[in-house]
């Protein structure tokens, strides 16, 4: 059984998902998303996402972290900055809790997801709601980007470096009833 952890990051709204299960067998899973203050400074803001980010890596105990990969449209480059940001600070986190996090590109998650990598976020999103069994569409759609990136690292078989040679932490089980995070 293991715990994969999906980040769609943003500094504004950072997507979170959580999947427990083996391969195509989902046994629980969760959702949220961290939002930060739009007026606050972008040192406070990181400083907010970076300790929400370590709170959930100690209380879900993954065994990895899949991760948006950073992308860059041309006529929002201030996009690009903010997102290679919270990126940095995910990756600090995953190297602090000593987690491998492996990055997909937005493309190649709506190829797995849906077969198109070129799907709309409507369909991604309601792929991840069929293939989890949730009632109602996902919100806010940032924690359906992650909870997609999240059952991609539990059915690929991602090299898990990075992390240490001693059995996997457990804390027991502790169900997650498809309800956001809190």
């Amino acid at each position: 059984m293991a715990t994969i952890v999906g980040i769609d990051p943003g500094l504004a709204a950072t997507g979170i998902g959580v999947v427990r299960g083996e391969g195509a067998r989902i046994t629980g899973y969760g959702f949220g998303c961290i939002r930060t203050p739009s007026g606050s400074p972008t040192a406070s803001r990181l400083a907010l996402l970076f300790s929400r980010i370590e709170a959930l890596l100690q209380q879900e105990s993954p065994e990895a972290i899949v991760l948006e990969d950073v992308y860059s449209l041309a006529e929002y480059p201030k996009s690009a900055i903010a997102l290679g940001q919270v990126t940095g600070i995910v990756l600090l986190a995953a190297a602090r809790a000593g987690l491998p996090c492996h990055a997909v590109a937005v493309r190649e998650a709506k190829l797995a997801l849906t077969g198109n990598g070129a799907a709309s976020k409507a369909q991604l999103a309601e792929a991840v709601r069929v293939r989890l069994g949730h009632p109602v569409p996902i919100r806010p759609s940032h924690a359906a980007d992650a909870l997609g990136l999240a059952l991609i690292g539990l059915t690929r078989s991602f090299p898990r470096l990075g992390r240490d040679s001693s059995p996997p932490r457990r804390g027991g089980p502790r169900p997650l009833p498809g309800s956001p995070l809190p």
